[in-house]
């Protein structure tokens, strides 16, 4: 289950601060490595040479992780700006807020990554940062079932500040402004490793610690060179608790403090050599111009992730106007009318995509998803479902959120074996999900194996804050007592809020945000909701449409909802809400007669 924050205004942008580009001045080079896609506006030996860093990067990770995932179903785009006024209208706000020298951002999602360099800055020291930085997370998804915060953001600081030459690689170089660890004084390590979310005011400070205590960890005495760290990590896969896998694998905690103290008191650090990394010929690199349309549904496609719609609209309408045929636009045209509510005109984008390209995997995914097929309990129809579901992952193997779908299709048909293998591999694909391990967790209690469904559920509760923690306990709480193992976990919700659990029937989404209405089914009778400031919104992993086209506006309609509430002072409507969580819950069995033959 995702978190997203709601503000007063629903996705507001306000464009007219910002510089935009609505339509492509000229058409953008596509630079293609082995395992990166680059599209630049800028010098193309500038733009391979972000290439091959990133694929030095790469082959960093296939070094000092041997046989970890390194490719996502969700693929990575870099977009390398020539110049500062590109990289703006780009990332008017983020740019705006980061300063002149900042040389790239990340995004991560759940079926496309994008990451935005700038080719003018990407050479200077302490430019490549934040992109590294970020990447590191995206391969720490791909290997951990979870990791602790600190954990997570020590290692992407670690390689973070990666350093190439010619034949040399240089790992954990000091991280900027490391001299401010002599002048600070550490929170004690048994406290720091709990700590969930830095709040602003000492964000920086817990990122210093991360990265020195992942540097301690690995070159401090005693340390073997990482082999004690690798083994923490190791043990922490295999669900056991952080603080015994720390003390198990580093000594107790005020032994920790007095050798972190102390480490951070030396005038230089350590560093790993890796030697000889791969050169990147230019013959292994493909260069192209793209299309004018092609450009434009490329950046539309970005904006439209970033969730910029006007600007998006804009390209993808001129991107169809250059060319009707291309695919591509009319993919991102469809996923901009489902994010709209016109469900008909996406679905009609959907299928002229799929029919002009056959690799369009978003597409032939999303068409499925919005077709009657996905509803119905036909036999004739559930095995059309299926077979359409498997033409998505003959496209992308590694794509998790069909695999979901096909698990909650075995169930469907009582095929709980099959539905359980299907869920295990969903789960090894976005190890990360939280939702992805409650899947497996709902197979195992329907197979009847309470006591590991209660495990599932714990993992995450023990692990995961807020809905994520009361999606788990809900299954925690429907394995009989008797199957479940020791300990309690304890729904989670905002002080001074009362709690009421039912269907969305509808939600009200006028120009003007403080209309904003919820009406809620409570086994037929309507509670009205109003929005008063932000809130928290969760939703399941599950949910076929994810992280990146989740909108509070539309597609929530018979979905299940926990609404935590403030009373409201007018008795006209229920109360303001507080935070919000969607569940997706998964189908009952066909009947027994209804079930198709199994072969």
């Amino acid at each position: 289950m995702k978190r997203i924050f709601a503000s007063v205004v629903l996705f507001a942008f306000i464009f007219a601060l910002f510089p935009a580009v609505f339509a492509a001045e000229k058409p953008w080079t596509e630079v293609r490595s082995p395992h990166f896609r680059v599209l630049t506006n800028g010098a193309i030996p500038d733009a391979m040479k972000v290439a091959r860093e990133l694929e030095q990067l790469r082959w960093v990770f296939a070094t000092r992780m041997p046989g970890a995932r390194l490719e996502s179903g969700a693929p990575l785009l870099v977009l390398a700006a020539r110049d500062g006024d590109t990289a703006k209208s780009l990332e008017p706000g983020v740019w705006k807020g980061m300063g002149e020298h900042m040389a790239g951002v990340f995004h991560h999602g759940w079926e496309r990554q994008y990451a935005t360099v700038r080719l003018d800055t990407w050479g200077g020291e302490g430019s490549k940062e934040v992109v590294y930085h970020e990447y590191t997370h995206t391969i720490l998804r791909l290997n951990s079932h979870w990791l602790p915060r600190w954990l997570n953001e020590g290692m992407a600081e670690y390689y973070a500040y990666t350093r190439f030459e010619a034949h040399r690689v240089y790992l954990g170089a000091p991280i900027e402004g490391y001299r401010t660890l002599r002048e600070m004084t550490p929170m004690p390590v048994e406290t720091f490793i709990q700590s969930r979310m830095p709040t602003a005011s000492n964000e920086r400070l817990f990122y210093t610690q991360a990265w020195a205590l992942v540097h301690y960890l690995v070159y401090g005495d005693g340390m073997e060179n990482g082999k004690r760290f690798d083994q923490f990590f190791g043990l922490l896969q295999q669900r056991v608790p952080q603080n015994k896998a720390f003390q198990d694998t580093f000594g107790d905690f005020k032994s920790v403090d007095k050798g972190l103290t102390a480490y951070m008191q030396q005038p230089t650090f350590a560093t790993t050599i890796l030697r000889d990394p791969p050169q990147i010929e230019d013959k292994s690199i493909t260069t192209r111009t793209l299309s004018v349309a092609e450009t434009e549904a490329e950046l539309g496609g970005f904006h439209l992730w970033m969730h910029r719609r006007d600007v998006a609209r804009s390209l993808l309408e001129q991107a169809l106007k250059d060319d009707p045929k291309l695919g591509l636009a009319h993919e991102n045209m469809g996923f901009l009318d489902f994010a709209e509510g016109k469900d008909a005109e996406a679905a009609n984008e959907f299928a002229q995509a799929c029919a002009l390209d056959g690799n369009l995997y978003l597409s032939q995914f999303a068409r499925t998803m919005m077709s009657p097929l996905a509803s119905s309990r036909a036999v004739s129809d559930v095995n059309s479902f299926g077979a359409a579901l498997g033409k998505v992952l003959q496209i992308n193997p590694q794509f998790a959120p069909a695999y979901v779908q096909l698990a909650k299709l075995a169930l469907l048909v009582n095929d709980l074996n099959s539905a359980l293998l299907i869920a295990r591999k969903a789960e090894e694909i976005e190890p990360s999900l939280a939702g992805y391990h409650l899947l497996t967790g709902h197979v195992l209690q329907r197979l009847g194996k309470g006591g590991d469904a209660a495990d599932a559920a714990k993992f995450v509760a023990d692990r995961w804050a807020g809905p994520d923690h009361n999606e788990a306990v809900e299954l925690w709480n429907s394995v009989p007592a008797e199957q479940r193992p020791a300990g309690e976990v304890a729904f989670e919700a905002p002080k001074e809020t009362q709690t009421v659990e039912g269907k969305v029937k509808s939600v009200v989404c006028p120009e003007k945000d403080q209309d904003w209405a919820f009406v809620l089914d409570q086994g037929g009778k309507l509670l009205t909701f109003h929005r008063k400031g932000g809130f928290a919104t969760g939703f399941s992993d599950t949910i076929w449409y994810g992280g990146d086209h989740f909108d509070l506006c539309h597609h929530l309609e018979g979905l299940r909802a926990i609404v935590h509430y403030h009373a409201p002072a007018d008795a006209s409507y229920a109360g303001d809400i507080a935070e919000l969580e969607i569940r997706d819950d998964l189908p009952e069995p066909l009947a027994e007669a209804a079930q198709p033959a199994k072969p």
